[in-house]
């Protein structure tokens, strides 16, 4: 079997490796490229491969990093099956239209810069068209259900933890007379969710593709956690102040919002008016609701004998601008979360916007920011920063809190590598940046000093 590392390789973004077996070719996961403009359209727009020369594809989860190019895919010709969870499928249902109306909004807006030079209109990476297409593509199977992908490839997903119906990817393989498990990992949880299962771990592994996000580094003890939410919560609130918190649609507004739910019960958060302001984060929530199988034993227990772990009297979902454009007019103490978790994009700017000059005020960032996004430039202290092209002043008060991160840490891929069971013989540290894929594999040397670890570059092929 060989594997071509076509995305994802020393950075944490365009997820995308070739699996060529049996006279086969295989495609594990399809991310958008998110990086400068330039290299972002090149990467994006153009497969190293033909897709029509694909017999099928594989999803780990929903995030666009690993989905969200699949409607190129599509677009330029291929015709086969797309295999994921059931809760993947019904995320990217969202997804991937949402992104579709994005990929249409920057064409059209480009076309209109460029027609001013008198250069012709750009066309977009794909349409909303394109991504209702692709969703007739996709075949659903459960955690724990072996299927035949290809011949002598079977194919297994394990609960990942990571986000609703992520998935480790069990790959089977008898070749030429011999039969070997390789294991791809996907992004990985780092267990004890407040919503989702832990990671299941996998046995008789003799080769792992394995996520580096955090591979060199420690996420705060998450026991402190609460703690310290509520105590900022409540400090900002007992003086009359508003709390922004930029979170991703997907994972961390369900998380945080069950959080918040949680205090407020306990008596621990004053109960005042929440907003999720987001249409894909509302959308998101009403699927997070669907997929039961996904959860823990303890929100399980809350949703059958209690209450909807994410919906409290004083917590609202907006998804219309309109609605959305009177929070601005909101003057007693609120908490809003709103998309996108970065800050880059969404509902989150006009927030920050009209927060950011109150010292009253609280910004409160609960995931990871890109270097050069505009929560990255918040979380280390410039100011002023623009905004929609203008300079805000940044008097209120900002936290970062990377405790409540999808993603395993160091010792939390540590833990999750000792769970596996079976002799494994070559190891490939993806989907991180240069200096944590290194890290990791420096960890896994210590820890498996017979298997051969690996941190593959972009476009490396690799046999077993």
């Amino acid at each position: 079997m060989k594997i071509h590392f076509l995305g994802a390789a020393r950075t944490t973004t365009g997820s995308m490796y070739l699996l060529e077996v049996n006279g086969k070719k295989l495609l594990l996961e399809c991310g958008l490229f998110q990086g400068h403009r330039e290299e972002s359209i090149n990467r994006n727009c153009c497969f190293p491969f033909d897709p029509k020369q694909i017999d099928a594809v594989v999803l780990s989860h929903a995030h666009m990093d690993h989905a969200g190019n699949l409607p190129n895919l599509v677009k330029q010709g291929y015709e086969g099956n797309i295999h994921c969870t059931f809760a993947t499928r019904d995320l990217c249902s969202i997804m991937l239209v949402d992104s579709g109306h994005i990929q249409e909004a920057d064409a059209l807006f480009i076309s209109k810069q460029r027609a001013k030079k008198s250069l012709p209109p750009v066309a977009p990476l794909y349409t909303v068209a394109d991504a209702e297409k692709t969703l007739h593509q996709f075949v659903t199977v459960g955690y724990d259900r072996p299927f035949l992908l290809v011949p002598g490839v079977t194919v297994t997903f394990r609960d990942a933890g990571h986000i609703l119906g992520s998935a480790q990817v069990i790959f089977d393989v008898q070749e030429q007379g011999k039969k070997f498990r390789y294991l791809f990992s996907g992004d990985v949880g780092r267990g004890g969710d407040e919503i989702l299962r832990d990671p299941v771990p996998v046995e008789n592994v003799d080769y792992l593709q394995i996520e580096s996000t955090y591979g060199g580094r420690e996420h705060a003890l998450r026991t402190d956690a609460d703690e310290i939410l509520a105590r900022l919560v409540s400090a900002t609130l007992a003086q009359k102040g508003q709390i922004i918190i930029p979170a991703f649609s997907v994972g961390r507004t369900q998380q945080i919002v069950y959080v918040l739910n949680q205090l407020t019960l306990a008596g621990q958060v004053p109960r005042v008016p929440i907003f999720v302001d987001s249409p894909l984060s509302v959308n998101a929530t009403e699927i997070y609701r669907l997929h039961g199988e996904c959860f823990n034993a303890t929100i399980n227990q809350f949703l059958h004998e209690k209450a909807n772990p994410f919906g409290m009297a004083n917590l609202t979902y907006i998804r219309e601008a309109e609605q959305s454009k009177k929070l601005n007019e909101l003057h007693e103490p609120a908490i809003i979360i709103s998309a996108s978790g970065m800050a880059e994009a969404g509902r989150v700017r006009h927030h920050l916007k009209n927060h950011l000059g109150d010292p009253k005020n609280l910004i409160l960032f609960i995931g990871y920011c890109a270097e050069h996004t505009l929560g990255a430039q918040i979380v280390a202290g410039k100011n002023p920063v623009n905004i929609f092209g203008e300079p805000q002043e940044v008097r209120a008060k900002v936290v970062s809190l990377d405790t409540y991160s999808g993603h395993a840490d160091k010792n939390e891929l540590r833990r999750y590598v000792q769970k596996i069971s079976g002799n494994l013989k070559k190891i490939f540290c993806i989907h991180g940046e240069e200096a944590q894929c290194l890290a990791h594999a420096e960890t896994l040397r210590a820890m498996k000093p017979h298997a051969q670890v690996l941190v593959p570059d972009y476009r490396q092929v690799e046999e077993i």
